[in-house]
């Protein structure tokens, strides 16, 4: 597929990489309007194709007491917004089939969590929508395994998919990203370097994730170097008081300077 295929995208024509950018979850309008706005500036500044991103709701939760979200339908109606009042896309993910549906009402990118990627009814009803589909590459996976999960999308009458590697178990309690995995994938399809879940440091005793955010740009700059198609990245203006996965997310203050940074990098790439 062609990043020109995803509605709204602007600066596709810039030989950039594209980013996915925006808070772990949605936890109000006012949040969400708040930093779409200043990742807008930024990427429109630096010619930086830009995919809104926010979970509606997170499913995925060490204990039953973990923020799950703001209600579903109140969180995608505010994905929507930000779409209408930026003009720009957005992805969410989605764990069950039936969530496939609802959400594409709303957003244009539906993202399979890496837990999820393997389960194949979730795949399927995510191709059916005609959205754009990003796979997440199981912690569990190999990158060669991941064109089976693209296959599936094809096999569902759909070739808008993308890859998305967010690191490998490593032991019990942390990530580590294979940056021979790269090569490989974008031969299956446009791959996604999630940065910032790369970066996380799961299976706490306390229940709550933590991660490394002092390494966001050394592995931001590696992806780059190494050609990834996008990069995924997740932002808050408050990250100590984010309701989800506020231990490996940027600073949003710190989100500038980053990618004027790795856009350098592309540049330079570019150049060679």
């Amino acid at each position: 597929m062609q990043l020109s295929d995803v509605p709204k995208l602007k600066h596709t024509d810039s030989n950039n990489f594209f980013l996915l950018c925006g808070p772990c979850a949605i936890e109000g309008e006012d949040m969400a309007l708040r930093i779409a706005e200043s990742v807008v500036s930024i990427t429109d500044k630096l010619n930086i194709p830009y995919v809104f991103k926010g979970s509606f709701k997170k499913a995925n939760r060490s204990r039953i007491d973990s923020f799950t979200g703001i209600g579903d339908e109140k969180a995608l109606k505010i994905l929507q917004k930000v779409s209408q009042t930026f003009d720009i896309p957005t992805v969410t993910d989605i764990h069950e089939a039936a969530d496939a549906g609802k959400a594409a009402e709303y957003v244009d990118v539906l993202q399979i969590p890496a837990f999820l990627v393997r389960q194949t009814d979730l795949v399927v009803a995510a191709a059916k929508t005609g959205k754009v589909v990003n796979l997440k590459k199981g912690q569990f996976m190999s990158p060669e395994a991941m064109k089976h999960a693209v296959q599936k999308v094809k096999d569902s009458g759909s070739d808008k998919a993308w890859i998305t590697d967010r690191g490998t178990m490593f032991g019990y309690q942390d990530m580590i990203v294979d940056f021979r995995g790269i090569p490989t994938m974008r031969e299956i399809a446009p791959t996604v370097l999630d940065v910032t879940h790369s970066l996380q440091q799961p299976n706490q005793t306390i229940g709550v994730t933590g991660g490394r955010p002092d390494m966001i740009e050394t592995i931001a700059r590696a992806g780059v170097v190494n050609n990834v198609d996008g990069l995924f990245i997740e932002t808050h203006f408050d990250p100590a008081n984010a309701k989800s996965d506020g231990a490996n997310m940027l600073h949003l203050d710190n989100l500038e300077s980053l990618l004027t940074n790795l856009t350098a990098i592309r540049t330079t790439i570019n150049n060679l």
